[in-house]
């Protein structure tokens, strides 16, 4: 009788394994989608170096309509950051920042480096006699990128010395 018991217990634990593995199967293609998000998102932000309001709507839309997303979406978040810890997401219309001091604007000059991260929460979930069993499992993304936009309206400190040595 032990041995009927043993073998219904690894019956049991074999099913759950690839329920697992079947789980795991899908989070490398909705981390993958992470991944390349994050990159376009970053791949904006050094054009301009900031996050304008309507391209992050639309990575949050795109995100959201993803089949796995879809299941956590009031968990997505897309925070794109300067080196101090200030957030660069801003209107689209740059020129609404001009008149600004330059503390308060959303973008700093070429050469300054961003860090894009999107955080998301992946659905872990199991189906065993008619239960579902859950977890959710918080996943972020980051990347650095450095703005290649010259504004005009902020001062650009790495050739300022060099012009009050000249003669």
């Amino acid at each position: 009788m032990s041995g009927f018991a043993k073998s219904i217990l690894v019956s049991i634990i074999i099913a759950i394994c690839i329920l697992l593995f079947t789980n795991l199967v899908f989070f490398f293609p909705w981390y993958t989608t992470m991944i390349i998000e994050t990159f376009n998102v970053s791949q904006v932000v050094a054009s301009d170096n900031y996050l304008k309001r309507t391209y992050y709507d639309d990575a949050m839309e795109r995100l959201k309509e993803r089949p796995i997303y879809s299941q956590k979406a009031d968990d997505i978040k897309i925070v794109a950051e300067n080196e101090s810890g200030q957030s660069v997401l801003g209107e689209d219309d740059a020129s609404v920042y001009e008149d600004l001091p330059e503390g308060d604007k959303p973008y700093k000059q070429r050469g300054e480096p961003v860090k894009v991260t999107i955080r998301a929460v992946y659905p872990l979930s199991i189906e065993l006699w008619g239960k579902k069993y859950e977890q959710e499992i918080p996943v972020s993304f980051s990347l650095t990128t450095t703005g290649l936009k010259h504004y005009k309206d902020l001062e650009y400190y790495e050739y300022l010395d060099q012009w009050d040595e000249a003669p």
